[in-house]
Protein backbone atom coordinates (compact mmCIF):
# COMPACT_ATOMS: atom_id res chain seq x y z
CA UNK A 1 0.00 0.00 0.00
CA UNK A 2 1.42 3.40 -0.96
CA UNK A 3 0.81 7.12 -0.64
CA UNK A 4 0.70 8.94 -3.97
CA UNK A 5 2.06 5.71 -5.51
CA UNK A 6 5.48 6.53 -4.04
CA UNK A 7 5.63 6.41 -0.26
CA UNK A 8 5.41 3.01 1.46
CA UNK A 9 3.03 2.94 4.41
CA UNK A 10 4.03 1.33 7.67
CA UNK A 11 0.74 0.02 9.11
CA UNK A 12 -0.40 -2.12 12.06
CA UNK A 13 -1.71 -5.61 11.43
CA UNK A 14 -4.94 -5.65 9.40
CA UNK A 15 -8.21 -6.13 11.30
CA UNK A 16 -11.19 -7.06 9.12
CA UNK A 17 -14.64 -5.46 9.58
CA UNK A 18 -17.03 -7.46 11.72
CA UNK A 19 -20.74 -7.17 12.60
CA UNK A 20 -22.37 -7.29 16.01
CA UNK A 21 -25.83 -7.52 17.53
CA UNK A 22 -24.49 -6.97 21.05
CA UNK A 23 -23.26 -3.50 22.12
CA UNK A 24 -20.64 -4.90 24.51
CA UNK A 25 -19.09 -7.04 21.78
CA UNK A 26 -19.10 -4.07 19.40
CA UNK A 27 -17.37 -1.90 22.00
CA UNK A 28 -14.78 -4.61 22.64
CA UNK A 29 -13.92 -4.58 18.93
CA UNK A 30 -13.64 -0.79 18.95
CA UNK A 31 -11.19 -1.09 21.84
CA UNK A 32 -9.18 -3.76 20.00
CA UNK A 33 -8.81 -1.63 16.87
CA UNK A 34 -8.06 1.59 18.75
CA UNK A 35 -5.55 -0.02 21.11
CA UNK A 36 -3.79 -1.69 18.17
CA UNK A 37 -3.53 1.62 16.32
CA UNK A 38 -2.27 3.55 19.35
CA UNK A 39 0.27 0.87 20.24
CA UNK A 40 1.59 0.99 16.66
CA UNK A 41 1.98 4.78 16.74
CA UNK A 42 3.58 4.85 20.17
CA UNK A 43 6.07 2.14 19.27
CA UNK A 44 6.96 3.93 16.04
CA UNK A 45 7.34 7.22 17.86
CA UNK A 46 9.61 5.67 20.48
CA UNK A 47 11.80 4.23 17.72
CA UNK A 48 11.81 7.55 15.84
CA UNK A 49 12.87 9.48 18.95
CA UNK A 50 15.72 7.04 19.49
CA UNK A 51 16.97 7.86 15.98
CA UNK A 52 15.90 4.67 14.25
CA UNK A 53 14.94 4.76 10.55
CA UNK A 54 11.40 3.46 10.11
CA UNK A 55 10.34 1.25 7.17
CA UNK A 56 7.88 3.77 5.74
CA UNK A 57 5.37 6.50 6.48
CA UNK A 58 3.80 5.53 9.82
CA UNK A 59 0.03 5.33 9.74
CA UNK A 60 -2.72 3.95 11.95
CA UNK A 61 -6.42 4.76 11.57
CA UNK A 62 -9.41 5.26 13.82
CA UNK A 63 -12.08 2.59 14.24
CA UNK A 64 -15.47 3.25 12.68
CA UNK A 65 -19.04 2.20 13.38
CA UNK A 66 -21.48 1.80 10.49
CA UNK A 67 -25.18 0.96 10.31
CA UNK A 68 -27.39 0.35 7.27
CA UNK A 69 -31.17 0.76 7.44
CA UNK A 70 -33.83 0.25 4.79
CA UNK A 71 -36.81 1.93 6.42
CA UNK A 72 -37.79 5.09 8.28
CA UNK A 73 -39.64 3.00 10.87
CA UNK A 74 -38.19 2.72 14.38
CA UNK A 75 -38.44 -0.64 16.10
CA UNK A 76 -38.04 0.50 19.64
CA UNK A 77 -38.97 -0.23 23.21
CA UNK A 78 -41.35 2.00 25.15
CA UNK A 79 -38.43 3.29 27.23
CA UNK A 80 -36.39 4.53 24.25
CA UNK A 81 -39.35 5.90 22.27
CA UNK A 82 -39.38 9.14 24.24
CA UNK A 83 -35.69 9.85 23.64
CA UNK A 84 -34.66 12.54 21.16
CA UNK A 85 -31.58 10.54 20.11
CA UNK A 86 -30.56 6.94 19.50
CA UNK A 87 -31.99 6.53 15.99
CA UNK A 88 -31.06 7.52 12.45
CA UNK A 89 -33.22 9.92 10.46
CA UNK A 90 -34.17 7.56 7.62
CA UNK A 91 -33.01 4.74 5.35
CA UNK A 92 -29.40 4.69 4.23
CA UNK A 93 -25.85 4.12 5.42
CA UNK A 94 -24.64 5.97 8.51
CA UNK A 95 -21.10 6.06 9.89
CA UNK A 96 -18.71 7.83 12.23
CA UNK A 97 -15.15 7.39 13.45
CA UNK A 98 -14.52 6.70 17.14
CA UNK A 99 -11.76 7.54 19.59
CA UNK A 100 -10.75 7.07 23.22
CA UNK A 101 -12.95 4.10 24.18
CA UNK A 102 -11.28 4.27 27.60
CA UNK A 103 -12.95 7.66 28.10
CA UNK A 104 -16.13 7.20 26.06
CA UNK A 105 -16.83 3.52 26.77
CA UNK A 106 -20.07 4.05 28.73
CA UNK A 107 -21.23 6.66 26.23
CA UNK A 108 -20.57 4.36 23.27
CA UNK A 109 -22.35 1.48 25.00
CA UNK A 110 -25.45 3.61 25.41
CA UNK A 111 -25.42 4.85 21.80
CA UNK A 112 -24.76 1.36 20.39
CA UNK A 113 -27.55 -0.13 22.49
CA UNK A 114 -30.06 2.49 21.38
CA UNK A 115 -29.22 1.95 17.71
CA UNK A 116 -29.80 -1.77 18.11
CA UNK A 117 -33.10 -1.18 19.93
CA UNK A 118 -34.34 1.36 17.41
CA UNK A 119 -33.43 -0.44 14.18
CA UNK A 120 -32.55 -4.06 15.01
CA UNK A 121 -29.72 -4.04 12.50
CA UNK A 122 -26.17 -5.21 13.09
CA UNK A 123 -23.41 -2.74 13.93
CA UNK A 124 -20.39 -2.94 11.67
CA UNK A 125 -17.08 -2.15 13.36
CA UNK A 126 -13.92 -1.77 11.30
CA UNK A 127 -10.80 0.25 10.60
CA UNK A 128 -11.53 3.54 8.87
CA UNK A 129 -9.38 5.34 6.32
CA UNK A 130 -9.02 8.34 8.68
CA UNK A 131 -5.45 8.51 10.06
CA UNK A 132 -4.84 9.14 13.75
CA UNK A 133 -2.46 12.12 14.06
CA UNK A 134 0.56 11.02 16.06
CA UNK A 135 0.08 13.91 18.51
CA UNK A 136 -3.23 12.34 19.56
CA UNK A 137 -1.56 9.03 20.41
CA UNK A 138 0.55 10.36 23.29
CA UNK A 139 -0.41 9.30 26.80
CA UNK A 140 -1.48 11.92 29.37
CA UNK A 141 1.98 12.30 30.88
CA UNK A 142 3.97 11.30 27.79
CA UNK A 143 6.34 14.04 26.59
CA UNK A 144 8.95 12.02 24.68
CA UNK A 145 8.85 14.40 21.73
CA UNK A 146 10.44 17.06 23.94
CA UNK A 147 13.73 15.16 23.89
CA UNK A 148 14.13 15.51 20.12
CA UNK A 149 16.22 18.12 18.38
CA UNK A 150 14.54 20.80 16.28
CA UNK A 151 15.74 19.09 13.11
CA UNK A 152 14.33 15.74 14.19
CA UNK A 153 10.96 17.32 15.04
CA UNK A 154 10.80 18.79 11.54
CA UNK A 155 11.22 15.30 10.09
CA UNK A 156 8.04 14.16 11.86
CA UNK A 157 6.00 15.63 8.99
CA UNK A 158 7.58 13.17 6.60
CA UNK A 159 7.21 10.15 8.86
CA UNK A 160 3.89 10.60 10.72
CA UNK A 161 0.40 11.91 10.03
CA UNK A 162 -0.12 15.30 11.71
CA UNK A 163 -3.45 16.94 12.63
CA UNK A 164 -5.45 17.91 9.54
CA UNK A 165 -7.82 20.81 10.23
CA UNK A 166 -9.73 20.04 7.04
CA UNK A 167 -11.38 17.07 8.79
CA UNK A 168 -12.09 18.89 12.06
CA UNK A 169 -14.69 21.51 11.16
CA UNK A 170 -18.14 21.74 12.76
CA UNK A 171 -20.19 21.36 9.60
CA UNK A 172 -22.22 18.49 11.07
CA UNK A 173 -23.14 20.41 14.22
CA UNK A 174 -23.83 23.57 12.20
CA UNK A 175 -26.16 21.72 9.83
CA UNK A 176 -24.09 22.66 6.78
CA UNK A 177 -22.39 19.32 6.09
CA UNK A 178 -23.44 17.63 2.84
CA UNK A 179 -21.98 14.18 2.13
CA UNK A 180 -20.64 13.64 -1.37
CA UNK A 181 -22.47 11.12 -3.56
CA UNK A 182 -21.85 7.62 -2.22
CA UNK A 183 -20.59 8.85 1.16
CA UNK A 184 -22.39 7.75 4.34
CA UNK A 185 -24.50 10.06 6.46
CA UNK A 186 -22.96 11.03 9.84
CA UNK A 187 -23.85 9.20 13.04
CA UNK A 188 -22.29 11.73 15.42
CA UNK A 189 -21.89 15.50 15.68
CA UNK A 190 -18.12 15.09 15.96
CA UNK A 191 -15.62 12.95 14.08
CA UNK A 192 -12.82 11.25 16.01
CA UNK A 193 -10.13 13.79 14.97
CA UNK A 194 -12.39 16.67 16.08
CA UNK A 195 -12.91 14.98 19.45
CA UNK A 196 -9.19 14.34 19.93
CA UNK A 197 -8.38 17.93 19.02
CA UNK A 198 -10.74 19.24 21.70
CA UNK A 199 -9.48 16.80 24.33
CA UNK A 200 -5.98 18.17 23.84
CA UNK A 201 -7.22 21.75 23.93
CA UNK A 202 -9.04 21.09 27.21
CA UNK A 203 -5.79 20.04 28.85
CA UNK A 204 -4.15 23.23 27.62
CA UNK A 205 -6.87 25.69 28.59
CA UNK A 206 -8.12 24.18 31.86
CA UNK A 207 -5.05 22.50 33.33
CA UNK A 208 -6.96 19.27 33.98
CA UNK A 209 -7.39 16.00 32.11
CA UNK A 210 -10.63 15.45 30.16
CA UNK A 211 -11.26 12.32 32.24
CA UNK A 212 -12.04 14.50 35.26
CA UNK A 213 -14.81 16.57 33.68
CA UNK A 214 -18.28 15.96 35.07
CA UNK A 215 -21.59 15.97 33.19
CA UNK A 216 -22.93 19.13 34.83
CA UNK A 217 -20.86 22.24 34.11
CA UNK A 218 -20.92 25.70 35.67
CA UNK A 219 -19.18 28.65 34.00
CA UNK A 220 -18.24 31.86 35.73
CA UNK A 221 -16.48 35.07 34.79
CA UNK A 222 -15.09 35.87 38.25
CA UNK A 223 -12.41 34.25 40.40
CA UNK A 224 -14.48 34.93 43.53
CA UNK A 225 -16.82 32.12 42.50
CA UNK A 226 -13.90 29.75 41.98
CA UNK A 227 -12.49 30.59 45.42
CA UNK A 228 -15.84 29.70 46.95
CA UNK A 229 -16.13 26.52 44.86
CA UNK A 230 -12.70 25.43 46.10
CA UNK A 231 -13.78 26.06 49.68
CA UNK A 232 -16.99 24.07 49.20
CA UNK A 233 -15.08 21.30 47.44
CA UNK A 234 -12.66 20.81 50.31
CA UNK A 235 -15.52 21.09 52.78
CA UNK A 236 -17.25 18.22 50.98
CA UNK A 237 -14.06 16.14 51.07
CA UNK A 238 -13.98 16.49 54.87
CA UNK A 239 -17.56 15.25 55.14
CA UNK A 240 -17.70 11.42 55.25
CA UNK A 241 -21.38 11.58 54.25
CA UNK A 242 -20.88 13.73 51.15
CA UNK A 243 -22.21 12.33 47.88
CA UNK A 244 -19.07 13.65 46.18
CA UNK A 245 -16.03 11.37 46.27
CA UNK A 246 -13.18 13.59 45.02
CA UNK A 247 -12.25 17.19 44.32
CA UNK A 248 -9.80 17.85 41.48
CA UNK A 249 -7.93 21.10 40.84
CA UNK A 250 -5.65 22.33 38.01
CA UNK A 251 -2.56 20.20 37.65
CA UNK A 252 -4.81 17.15 38.22
CA UNK A 253 -4.37 17.58 41.98
CA UNK A 254 -6.78 15.08 43.53
CA UNK A 255 -8.26 15.27 47.03
CA UNK A 256 -10.30 12.19 47.95
CA UNK A 257 -13.20 12.27 50.38
CA UNK A 258 -12.43 11.25 53.95
CA UNK A 259 -12.29 7.45 54.06
CA UNK A 260 -11.52 7.03 50.35
CA UNK A 261 -8.12 5.65 49.39
CA UNK A 262 -5.98 7.31 46.74
CA UNK A 263 -6.39 5.85 43.26
CA UNK A 264 -3.56 4.88 40.86
CA UNK A 265 -2.47 8.05 39.07
CA UNK A 266 -3.41 10.45 41.88
CA UNK A 267 0.28 10.83 42.70
CA UNK A 268 0.95 12.29 39.23
CA UNK A 269 -1.01 15.44 40.00
CA UNK A 270 1.01 18.50 40.94
CA UNK A 271 0.02 22.14 41.59
CA UNK A 272 0.78 24.27 38.56
CA UNK A 273 3.39 27.05 38.79
CA UNK A 274 0.90 29.34 37.08
CA UNK A 275 -2.80 29.06 36.35
CA UNK A 276 -3.97 28.13 32.83
CA UNK A 277 -6.15 30.50 30.83
CA UNK A 278 -9.45 28.96 31.96
CA UNK A 279 -8.83 26.78 35.02
CA UNK A 280 -11.32 23.98 35.75
CA UNK A 281 -12.29 22.39 39.06
CA UNK A 282 -14.19 19.13 39.41
CA UNK A 283 -16.47 18.01 42.25
CA UNK A 284 -16.55 14.34 41.35
CA UNK A 285 -19.50 12.01 41.77
CA UNK A 286 -19.95 8.45 40.56
CA UNK A 287 -20.52 8.01 36.80
CA UNK A 288 -19.28 11.54 36.11
CA UNK A 289 -22.54 12.88 37.56
CA UNK A 290 -20.81 15.57 39.62
CA UNK A 291 -20.16 19.24 38.88
CA UNK A 292 -17.32 20.91 36.97
CA UNK A 293 -16.73 24.65 37.31
CA UNK A 294 -14.63 26.69 34.88
CA UNK A 295 -13.47 30.27 35.22
CA UNK A 296 -13.76 31.44 31.62
CA UNK A 297 -12.54 34.94 32.38
CA UNK A 298 -13.93 37.91 30.49
CA UNK A 299 -15.29 37.98 26.96
CA UNK A 300 -17.19 35.98 24.37
CA UNK A 301 -14.03 34.63 22.70
CA UNK A 302 -13.15 32.64 25.83
CA UNK A 303 -16.77 31.54 26.22
CA UNK A 304 -16.85 30.16 22.69
CA UNK A 305 -13.42 28.55 22.93
CA UNK A 306 -14.13 26.54 26.06
CA UNK A 307 -17.63 25.45 25.05
CA UNK A 308 -16.37 24.40 21.60
CA UNK A 309 -14.17 21.89 23.40
CA UNK A 310 -16.28 20.80 26.37
CA UNK A 311 -19.08 19.99 23.90
CA UNK A 312 -17.23 16.87 22.70
CA UNK A 313 -17.60 15.41 26.22
CA UNK A 314 -21.40 15.48 25.68
CA UNK A 315 -22.33 17.00 29.08
CA UNK A 316 -25.93 16.89 30.24
CA UNK A 317 -26.16 20.64 30.98
CA UNK A 318 -24.12 23.79 31.32
CA UNK A 319 -25.09 27.01 33.09
CA UNK A 320 -23.52 30.46 33.28
CA UNK A 321 -23.17 32.02 36.74
CA UNK A 322 -21.66 35.47 36.71
CA UNK A 323 -22.04 39.18 37.20
CA UNK A 324 -23.94 41.51 34.95
CA UNK A 325 -24.92 45.13 34.52
CA UNK A 326 -28.52 45.75 35.56
CA UNK A 327 -30.31 47.89 32.95
CA UNK A 328 -33.52 48.73 34.83
CA UNK A 329 -34.03 51.36 37.53
CA UNK A 330 -36.04 48.89 39.61
CA UNK A 331 -33.13 46.49 39.98
CA UNK A 332 -30.89 46.51 43.02
CA UNK A 333 -27.29 45.41 43.37
CA UNK A 334 -27.38 41.73 44.24
CA UNK A 335 -30.62 40.99 42.39
CA UNK A 336 -30.67 37.87 40.24
CA UNK A 337 -31.42 37.71 36.51
CA UNK A 338 -32.79 34.52 34.97
CA UNK A 339 -32.29 34.76 31.19
CA UNK A 340 -35.21 33.71 29.01
CA UNK A 341 -33.81 35.26 25.84
CA UNK A 342 -30.57 36.67 24.46
CA UNK A 343 -29.43 39.62 22.36
CA UNK A 344 -26.36 38.33 20.57
CA UNK A 345 -23.93 41.21 20.06
CA UNK A 346 -20.94 38.99 20.87
CA UNK A 347 -20.24 38.23 17.15
CA UNK A 348 -17.96 35.23 17.77
CA UNK A 349 -20.59 32.76 16.49
CA UNK A 350 -21.92 34.78 13.56
CA UNK A 351 -20.27 32.46 11.00
CA UNK A 352 -21.48 29.29 12.73
CA UNK A 353 -24.98 30.21 13.90
CA UNK A 354 -26.79 32.98 11.98
CA UNK A 355 -28.28 35.77 14.07
CA UNK A 356 -31.76 34.97 12.77
CA UNK A 357 -31.68 31.67 14.67
CA UNK A 358 -33.55 32.12 17.99
CA UNK A 359 -31.94 30.78 21.15
CA UNK A 360 -34.93 29.62 23.21
CA UNK A 361 -35.13 29.24 26.95
CA UNK A 362 -35.28 25.57 28.00
CA UNK A 363 -38.09 24.89 30.44
CA UNK A 364 -36.20 22.15 32.31
CA UNK A 365 -33.25 24.46 33.04
CA UNK A 366 -35.42 27.47 33.84
CA UNK A 367 -37.52 25.57 36.36
CA UNK A 368 -34.45 24.09 38.04
CA UNK A 369 -32.79 27.50 38.37
CA UNK A 370 -35.97 29.10 39.72
CA UNK A 371 -36.45 26.27 42.24
CA UNK A 372 -32.80 26.54 43.29
CA UNK A 373 -33.11 30.28 43.93
CA UNK A 374 -36.16 29.62 46.09
CA UNK A 375 -34.49 26.74 47.95
CA UNK A 376 -31.28 28.60 48.78
CA UNK A 377 -32.73 32.05 49.52
CA UNK A 378 -35.78 30.63 51.33
CA UNK A 379 -37.95 33.07 49.36
CA UNK A 380 -41.20 31.52 48.18
CA UNK A 381 -41.76 31.15 44.45
CA UNK A 382 -44.60 33.69 44.54
CA UNK A 383 -42.25 36.30 46.08
CA UNK A 384 -39.21 35.65 43.90
CA UNK A 385 -39.82 38.79 41.86
CA UNK A 386 -38.54 40.78 44.82
CA UNK A 387 -35.02 39.39 44.27
CA UNK A 388 -35.01 37.95 40.74
CA UNK A 389 -36.24 39.08 37.35
CA UNK A 390 -36.71 36.91 34.30
CA UNK A 391 -35.98 38.58 30.99
CA UNK A 392 -33.64 39.14 28.08
CA UNK A 393 -29.88 39.28 28.60
CA UNK A 394 -27.73 41.13 26.08
CA UNK A 395 -24.13 39.99 25.53
CA UNK A 396 -21.64 42.31 23.87
CA UNK A 397 -18.05 42.00 22.70
CA UNK A 398 -17.39 45.66 23.63
CA UNK A 399 -16.59 45.99 27.34
CA UNK A 400 -16.76 49.77 27.05
CA UNK A 401 -20.11 49.93 25.28
CA UNK A 402 -21.15 52.83 27.54
CA UNK A 403 -18.57 55.07 25.84
CA UNK A 404 -19.98 54.77 22.31
CA UNK A 405 -21.51 58.01 20.97
CA UNK A 406 -25.21 58.88 20.73
CA UNK A 407 -26.35 56.17 23.15
CA UNK A 408 -26.80 53.74 20.27
CA UNK A 409 -26.22 50.56 22.32
CA UNK A 410 -28.59 51.81 25.00
CA UNK A 411 -31.31 52.35 22.43
CA UNK A 412 -30.88 48.84 21.00
CA UNK A 413 -30.90 47.25 24.43
CA UNK A 414 -34.03 49.17 25.35
CA UNK A 415 -35.76 48.10 22.13
CA UNK A 416 -34.85 44.47 22.86
CA UNK A 417 -36.40 44.74 26.36
CA UNK A 418 -33.09 43.59 27.84
CA UNK A 419 -32.87 43.71 31.62
CA UNK A 420 -29.16 42.88 31.98
CA UNK A 421 -25.93 42.94 30.03
CA UNK A 422 -22.76 40.85 30.14
CA UNK A 423 -20.13 39.53 27.72
CA UNK A 424 -20.48 35.74 27.88
CA UNK A 425 -24.01 34.43 28.50
CA UNK A 426 -25.38 34.62 24.95
CA UNK A 427 -22.27 32.86 23.64
CA UNK A 428 -22.58 29.99 26.09
CA UNK A 429 -26.31 29.63 25.38
CA UNK A 430 -25.85 29.83 21.60
CA UNK A 431 -23.07 27.22 21.65
CA UNK A 432 -25.26 25.02 23.81
CA UNK A 433 -27.99 25.33 21.19
CA UNK A 434 -25.49 24.62 18.39
CA UNK A 435 -24.01 21.55 20.08
CA UNK A 436 -27.29 20.20 21.55
CA UNK A 437 -26.15 20.76 25.15
CA UNK A 438 -28.94 22.03 27.46
CA UNK A 439 -28.02 25.53 28.67
CA UNK A 440 -29.12 28.27 31.02
CA UNK A 441 -28.06 31.55 32.64
CA UNK A 442 -28.44 32.97 36.14
CA UNK A 443 -26.64 36.28 36.65
CA UNK A 444 -26.27 38.64 39.59
CA UNK A 445 -26.45 42.43 39.20
CA UNK A 446 -23.13 43.91 40.29
CA UNK A 447 -23.50 47.42 38.86
CA UNK A 448 -25.97 49.70 37.08
CA UNK A 449 -23.92 51.86 34.71
CA UNK A 450 -26.95 53.50 33.09
CA UNK A 451 -28.03 54.78 36.48
CA UNK A 452 -24.73 55.95 37.92
CA UNK A 453 -24.14 52.90 40.10
CA UNK A 454 -20.70 51.72 39.02
CA UNK A 455 -18.43 49.31 40.85
CA UNK A 456 -16.55 51.08 43.63
CA UNK A 457 -14.07 49.19 45.80
CA UNK A 458 -16.12 49.31 48.98
CA UNK A 459 -19.39 48.43 47.26
CA UNK A 460 -17.76 45.62 45.34
CA UNK A 461 -16.18 44.03 48.41
CA UNK A 462 -19.47 44.13 50.30
CA UNK A 463 -21.34 42.76 47.30
CA UNK A 464 -18.91 39.87 46.83
CA UNK A 465 -19.10 38.90 50.50
CA UNK A 466 -22.88 38.98 50.52
CA UNK A 467 -23.71 37.32 47.23
CA UNK A 468 -21.02 35.02 45.83
CA UNK A 469 -21.58 32.20 48.32
CA UNK A 470 -25.35 32.30 47.84
CA UNK A 471 -25.17 32.54 44.06
CA UNK A 472 -22.79 29.59 43.79
CA UNK A 473 -24.92 27.46 46.10
CA UNK A 474 -27.90 28.23 43.86
CA UNK A 475 -25.95 27.03 40.82
CA UNK A 476 -24.90 23.81 42.56
CA UNK A 477 -28.45 23.20 43.76
CA UNK A 478 -29.81 23.72 40.24
CA UNK A 479 -27.42 21.09 38.90
CA UNK A 480 -28.48 18.66 41.60
CA UNK A 481 -32.13 19.21 40.70
CA UNK A 482 -31.38 18.59 37.02
CA UNK A 483 -29.54 15.39 37.89
CA UNK A 484 -32.46 14.21 40.04
CA UNK A 485 -35.03 14.67 37.29
CA UNK A 486 -33.05 12.48 34.88
CA UNK A 487 -31.02 13.28 31.80
CA UNK A 488 -33.67 11.88 29.45
CA UNK A 489 -35.78 14.92 30.28
CA UNK A 490 -32.90 17.30 29.54
CA UNK A 491 -31.92 16.17 26.05
CA UNK A 492 -35.17 17.25 24.46
CA UNK A 493 -36.25 17.53 20.84
CA UNK A 494 -36.07 21.32 21.11
CA UNK A 495 -32.36 21.08 20.38
CA UNK A 496 -32.62 18.61 17.50
CA UNK A 497 -32.82 19.49 13.81
CA UNK A 498 -34.86 17.90 10.99
CA UNK A 499 -32.33 15.22 10.02
CA UNK A 500 -30.42 14.71 13.25
CA UNK A 501 -27.46 12.43 14.01
CA UNK A 502 -28.21 9.36 16.13
CA UNK A 503 -25.59 9.91 18.84
CA UNK A 504 -26.65 12.16 21.70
Amino acid sequence: MTMNNKTILYLPDYIAPTRYADPAEALAQVRKIYDSSIAHLRDAMRRFVSGEALPGHVRACYPYIRVQTDTVARLHSTDSARLSFGFVSGPGRFETTLTRPDLYGDYYMEQFGLLLQSHQVELEIGVSSQPIPVHFSFAENDHIEGSMSAERRLLMRDVFDLPDLAVMDDGIANGTYEPSPGEPQPLSLFTAPRVDYSLHRLRHYTGTAPEHFQNFVLFTNYQFYIDEFIRLGHEAMNDPNSEYVAFIEPGNVVTRRVGFEAQPGDELGKPLPRMPQMPAYHLVRENHSGITMVNIGVGPANAKTITDHIAVLRPHAWVMLGHCAGLRTTQQLGDYVLAHGYVREDHVLDEDLPLWVPIPALAEIQLALQAAVSDITQVGVSELKSIMRTGTVASTDNRNWELLPDNRPQRRFSQSRAIALDMESATIAANGFRFRVPYGTLLCVSDKPLHGEIKLPGMANHFYRERVDQHLRIGIRAMELLREQGVDQLHSRKLRSFAEVAFQ
